[in-house]
């Protein structure tokens, strides 16, 4: 078996464990791995990325995995705040949902997310992904 690749900083905005945990197990299958932050509702993710609060000291994430529903704030409001942010809407962000039909109204609606991809992420997904936002490069 292949040494596991670094594919750099990402974080999961994702409020269920389980998802969390099959996420990391994903990756691992697909042959690559990271560094991984959690956020688990959207006032959360967005002080991590403003470095606000506790996460003062939060790198800049190489990617984003975005769960579209939470409370708070929804995965839209995230989404429209990173689009509208100079210094955040470089980072690639990949929408998750968990039902076919909405995987095809976000994708048709093209709310400006990189990618989007029904719940939960197999490693064909995680290699596509890897490939097309070049993360496997990210510490090369």
């Amino acid at each position: 078996m292949a040494e596991p690749k670094y594919v750099g900083e990402i974080l999961l905005i994702e409020n269920s464990p389980g998802d969390v945990r099959l996420t990391k197990e994903m990756f691992k299958e697909a042959g690559f791995y990271g560094t991984y932050y959690v956020a688990t509702d959207g006032v959360e993710a967005l002080d991590f990325l403003y470095q606000r609060d506790s996460y003062v000291d939060a790198p800049h994430p190489d990617i984003i995995f975005l769960d579209w529903h939470f409370p708070r704030k929804s995965g839209e409001e995230i989404l429209t705040k990173l689009n509208d942010d100079e210094s955040l809407k470089q980072i690639p962000v990949i929408v998750l949902t968990g039902t076919g039909p909405e995987l095809h109204d976000l994708q048709s609606d093209d709310l400006g997310a990189d990618g989007y991809v029904l719940k939960p992420l197999e490693p064909d997904d995680l290699i596509r992904i890897v490939q097309e936002f070049s993360l496997d490069q990210a510490l090369e």
